[in-house]
């Protein structure tokens, strides 16, 4: 998939996107511009206008929290965001049904096949 291809289902992706965050910042400290490219290297072009606004959504839902930190290399405050127990709890559960999904989809899942339509 191309990011053109990944830019034009973008409403289909966010999801995967803050699923993406979330399993960083459960793993310790992120910011933004690291995050821009650790995301681009997975397929996803985001610009800084599109996920700050996310982190602030996400932080105000609570499944982050920030604080200021020194960038060392331009001697500059960042956020610096890390997973809550929320954000924990939240991306154990997005794991489950991630699990869930990815067997469905590949014809490996546990569900019989469900009738679509009419009987």
């Amino acid at each position: 998939m191309t990011t053109t291809d990944t830019m034009e289902f973008h409403d289909l992706l966010s999801g995967f996107v803050r699923i993406h965050i979330l399993h960083h910042a459960a793993e310790g400290d992120v910011y933004g511009q690291w995050l821009i490219d650790e995301l681009g290297r997975h397929g996803y072009r985001l610009s800084p206008g599109t996920l700050y606004p996310m982190l602030q959504a996400m932080e105000e839902r609570g499944y982050l929290v920030s604080r200021g930190d020194a960038d060392g290399r331009r001697g500059r405050r960042r956020k610096v965001y890390t997973a809550t127990d929320q954000g924990r709890r939240g991306l154990a559960v997005a794991r489950e049904r991630l699990r869930e999904l990815t067997g469905e989809v590949s014809g490996n899942g546990r569900h019989a096949p469900r009738r679509r339509g009419p009987a």
